[in-house]
């Protein structure tokens, strides 16, 4: 049986409802033209979270069923303070059981389709295990 996963954090984090208001209202040109492609579960079926808090971050799309994490990143996250933070970020998403799928602004915009294809590719492949695990019962 799966261990829920705690998603909002607890006491010490509750100020980020907050911070997840404001960065929905501030999307990049990436993220509002990615948001686009994934919401309203137009992609294979799955549905995805904007801006969604997961402890103390909050990452920039969710997907619970797939365990996925997708992240856009513009030219700050080439800087080495930001680097080791987004590290240890994708440790601790790991260390839940989600996998981050990261891309750059201009790989979003400029190679949609495929991005759009490895993000379909990993929620195909976890359909298909999911359906496994399933018949395997």
């Amino acid at each position: 049986m799966n261990k829920p996963r705690q998603y909002r954090g607890g006491f010490e984090y509750s100020g980020s409802l907050t911070l997840t208001r404001e960065l929905r209202q501030t999307s990049t040109e990436a993220e509002a033209f990615l948001w686009d492609r994934l919401r309203n579960r137009q992609l294979l079926g799955f549905k995805f979270r904007r801006q969604h808090q997961i402890g103390k971050y909050v990452v920039d799309f969710y997907c619970d069923k797939a365990g996925l994490v997708i992240e856009c990143d513009g030219g700050i996250h080439s800087r080495a303070q930001i680097w080791h933070h987004d590290q240890n970020r994708e440790a601790y998403m790991s260390g839940l059981g989600l996998r981050t799928l990261r891309f750059t602004n201009e790989e979003v915009l400029n190679e949609t389709e495929r991005v759009l294809n490895e993000i379909s590719d990993y929620l195909t492949r976890r359909s298909r295990a999911g359906i496994q695990k399933g018949k395997s019962r």
